[in-house]
């Protein structure tokens, strides 16, 4: 990944959102415009820097710049606290080596004591992913509700490479839009985080060159948190599934995820859950069988 590039896209289609109205800027900064939102200059005057200064800084050149300069870019570009995060760590890793950045590569193995946990779950949908949306591990119902991306025979499966790349994404999403938006807006904020983790760079090479949706979407430089929320789905053997998240980053594994879905008891989707457990159990004893 060009961090510099990164850098300069990223500032460049923040200030483009923001109006002079939005900003407060009124008077002589009204009228007719060239350029969408606002200018370097207008940015500069609301941080309290010089446009020079923060013209350097949209060429790419973060490195080293201080918080209290980068909270007030981020005022002036009415940042989010997903794009607060993505600017810092784009500053944190601007300059820095490939070998500098090694250093806070990212587990890849699922500890025995998270299994455990997974399995606990027997009630609820679970799984642990990466920052690149790998499924490295999940529980008995995960897997069954997930069955559509595990149909993939590659592994591990991978919720980037389903929604752009399979069919079968569009039904089960039944709002595939917002599912590929905030598919692409993860990986767009795990690539600030580690831009020079290669399987992550060969994945977006991979969906960029394949799919004009993924590359439309990942030009946009949109970023996001994903902690909370409520998902629908459209299990094939279920049918329509509401379902609450929580992901969980895990402290002590950097870079995994622990997101469990959870449903109302009483729930048509509580009693879906409950089919989808005993389908899954069916599937396994036919396949002992054949075995």
């Amino acid at each position: 990944m060009d961090n510099r590039s990164e850098i300069r896209e990223f500032l460049a289609s923040r200030r483009a959102k923001v109006t002079p109205e939005q900003a407060g800027l009124g008077g002589l900064h009204s009228g007719h415009r060239r350029v969408p939102g606002l200018r370097r200059e207008e940015v500069a005057l609301l941080a309290g820097v010089s446009v020079e200064y923060y013209a350097r800084l949209e060429r790419g050149q973060l490195g080293g710049v201080s918080d209290s300069v980068l909270n007030a870019i981020a005022d002036a570009l009415q940042l989010n606290e997903a794009e607060r995060q993505h600017l810092s760590d784009l500053a944190r890793t601007a300059g820095a080596s490939p070998r500098t950045a090694r250093r806070r590569r990212t587990t890849e193995e699922v500890r025995p004591g998270i299994l455990a946990i997974l399995e606990s779950l027997t009630e609820s949908p679970a799984f642990v992913r990466n920052g690149r949306l790998d499924l490295l591990a999940t529980n008995e119902l995960g897997r069954a509700m997930f069955a559509p991306v595990f149909a993939e025979a590659a592994r591990p499966a991978n919720l980037a490479r389903f929604n752009f790349l399979d069919p079968a994404a569009q039904t089960f999403y039944p709002d595939w839009n917002r599912s590929a938006n905030t598919t692409v807006a993860l990986l767009r904020t795990e690539a600030g985080r580690d831009p020079y983790n290669s399987k992550l760079t060969e994945l977006i090479g991979e969906l960029t060159t394949r799919s004009e949706e993924f590359s439309r979407r990942w030009a946009a430089h949109d970023v996001r948190l994903h902690h909370t929320g409520v998902k629908h789905f459209q299990h094939p053997e279920v049918g329509p599934l509401e379902l609450r998240f929580e992901a969980m980053p895990l402290p002590a594994d950097p870079g995994l995820t622990l997101t469990v879905y959870t449903a109302e008891q009483g729930s048509p989707t509580y009693d879906a859950l409950r089919l989808l457990a005993s389908w899954r159990a069916t599937m396994e004893a036919a396949e002992e069988s054949a075995g």
